[in-house]
């Protein structure tokens, strides 16, 4: 904390100096002020620059950037789905995190496999852009909310003294949590839904084929 707060110290520091000598027109005087104002104005405006780098976008690939063009993505539309899913990445990272925070959360993981669903409908995702629109209820509601969730419950959780209250809280968020961690499944099998057709489609075609080379052998 302290190794943040001493640009601000200084840089007021500096400013109150030449305040203190405001009668003295000299040279020191002004480099004084200006060092103070380039101290403050770094702290408001540099220090954060590595922080937000870490947040910045990944270079698209050109892989990546063939792929969205022939799906027929504008380039708008390319920068809408990538901060989308920068966030989605950043969001499921976290959640994987919280869900392997107590016993009750790891267990809740296993038995609906929700951050695998999470991570696979991220997949499904980049291969398919044009079908955000299908995964909104993943992206805008379960996700965030279960994060939230998971975020109290780990917090609540933490507290050194507990009640029956407390207790009954915890049970009551856990039941929250295994029900919104199973929609995020049902998400992903919803997604690919069409994929599972399109492969009931091809057995049963298989099969039609097969009876018939029986029935042409039987001949």
């Amino acid at each position: 904390m302290k190794k943040r707060k001493w640009p601000w110290i200084l840089g007021i520091g500096l400013i109150l100096m030449f305040v203190s000598f405001s009668g003295d027109s000299s040279l020191i005087s002004s480099i004084i002020i200006l060092a103070g104002i380039l101290l403050v104005l770094w702290k408001l405006f540099g220090s954060g620059k590595n922080k937000k780098r870490s947040k910045e976008i990944p270079e698209l690939s050109d892989d990546l950037k063939v792929h969205y063009t022939e799906v027929g993505m504008t380039p708008s539309e390319i920068n809408f789905f990538r901060e989308t899913m920068n966030h989605t990445k950043t969001q499921i990272n976290r959640l994987q995190v919280n869900l392997n925070q107590t016993a009750k959360l790891k267990a809740i993981d296993l038995r609906h496999d929700t951050v695998k669903a999470a991570k696979a409908l991220f997949k499904e995702l980049v291969k398919e852009p044009h079908r955000l629109h299908d995964a909104s209820h993943f992206l805008y509601t379960h996700l965030p909310n279960l994060i939230d969730l998971t975020d109290k419950y780990i917090e609540i959780n933490d507290h050194e003294i507990k009640n029956k209250q407390t207790y009954a809280k915890l049970e009551e968020s856990a039941q929250i949590i295994d029900q919104l961690a199973s929609l995020i499944t049902q998400d992903y099998q919803q997604f690919v839904s069409d994929d599972l057709d399109d492969l009931d489609l091809e057995i049963s075609v298989a099969k039609q084929n097969l009876k018939r080379d029986n029935r042409s052998e039987e001949d």
